[in-house]
């Protein structure tokens, strides 16, 4: 049953317009940035693309999360380890608290991750659009960037693309994206990102 406020319309609008997946080429290395969560999907998965060859560099963000005092870069730094990712490919920063900061205090890494010939892959909730946008206006000479996205679980009930709208939590965070990223790209606090050809490009 379709949520009474949206319609089936609006409901495909808004997940694909949120949707932040473009995977990287098939076979093609690139550096991982991983936003910061409370959450454990993205180093599975980071640390899987690591060892398939396709994450040489992985970047881990986040300051203390506000749900549980954990110190997210950190602890991804420590979870990356424990799965056998050497702390040579790893690069963290600890203090950021929102995610233009998981950006803006990761810019030397980006950096040395373009200097070395590699685009960057943003790592986040499937629906975190604003994760795109923060690295289109902070790093302007980007490139065409990706997206891997994970589905994140909020009070036992995983927030899918299918399911969203049907979950309050889920519901809140998704419209809040769609109309956060919107308003930035509008006022100019964001600069505009589109997919295109498989890639976000600014």
């Amino acid at each position: 049953m379709i949520d009474e406020d949206l319609t089936s319309e609006q409901i495909d609008e808004f997940t694909a317009f949120v949707d932040i997946e473009a995977l990287p080429p098939e076979g093609e290395p690139t550096a991982h940035l991983i936003f910061g969560t409370c959450q454990a999907q993205p180093i599975e998965i980071v640390a899987a693309r690591y060892h398939q060859g396709l994450a040489p560099l992985i970047i881990a963000t986040g300051g203390v999360n506000r749900h549980n005092g954990v110190v997210e870069g950190r602890e991804f730094h420590r979870l990356l380890i424990e799965r056998g990712v050497p702390d040579t490919a790893i690069r963290y920063e600890d203090t950021s608290a929102n995610t233009w900061q998981n950006v803006e205090f990761s810019l030397p890494f980006l950096r040395e991750a373009l200097q070395r010939g590699l685009k960057i892959t943003a790592v986040s909730k499937w629906y975190h659009r604003r994760t795109l946008h923060a690295l289109a206006t902070l790093l302007p000479d980007i490139g065409p960037f990706y997206g891997v996205s994970w589905e994140p679980v909020y009070a036992g009930k995983p927030v899918t693309r299918a399911d969203w709208p049907f979950i309050p939590d889920g519901k809140r965070r998704v419209l809040r994206e769609r109309e956060e990223v919107s308003r930035g790209v509008d006022d100019g606090s964001f600069r505009a990102a589109n997919r295109v050809a498989g890639a976000w490009r600014c």
